[in-house]
């Protein structure tokens, strides 16, 4: 019984110490003010009002063109964004792989001659796709976010899928 307590106490202390450390890389990561810029990034996910932020910057006039990650099958939505009529282009792309790493990879491919891009994405994934985003693409890159609200099951389910992405990118090379 002694040990299984002093195990469980360990362990409580670990996913404690986790949730400290890691909280300004997933909960209060670095995002950037919003200025022009040659293009807006819509990184896909969880429909969460990322494709519409990129959308509201892009007709506010920061920037004249946005790219959607588009690795959706079906997505009446992300369908409808790439082929609406704006008064600025829009790109919407598979990206390959189907990951922030293809993501990154269509950003060199569509971003060779531009100097800054905006990236919207959510809270917890901006750390880890400014890290894979940065290995692919030399220009200043922005993050915003729709700042989402979130469960405690999302947050920890985040914490532990974006941890692993880290793992992976890590060995990743753009």
């Amino acid at each position: 019984m002694r040990r299984m307590l002093f195990v469980g106490g360990v362990a409580a202390v670990a996913v404690l110490v986790a949730v400290v450390a890691l909280w300004p890389v997933y909960v209060r990561p670095r995002v950037d003010d919003v200025r022009r810029a040659d293009a807006i990034l819509v990184l896909g996910g969880a429909h969460d009002g990322r494709e519409q932020l990129g959308l509201r910057l892009a007709a506010d006039g920061y920037a004249p063109r946005v790219l959607i990650s588009n690795p959706y099958e079906h997505s009446p939505m992300v369908n409808r964004i790439c082929h609406g009529g704006y008064s600025f282009e829009v790109v919407c792309f598979d990206p390959e792989p189907r990951t922030t790493l293809g993501e990154g990879r269509a950003l060199a491919h569509f971003g060779g001659d531009w100097d800054r891009v905006i990236v919207v994405t959510f809270t917890p994934h901006i750390s880890r796709a400014r890290y894979i985003l940065g290995k692919c693409w030399a220009g200043e890159l922005l993050f915003v976010d729709p700042e989402p609200s979130l469960s405690p099951v999302r947050w920890a389910w985040d914490y532990a899928y974006q941890s692993a992405g880290y793992v992976k990118a890590w060995f990743a090379d753009c």
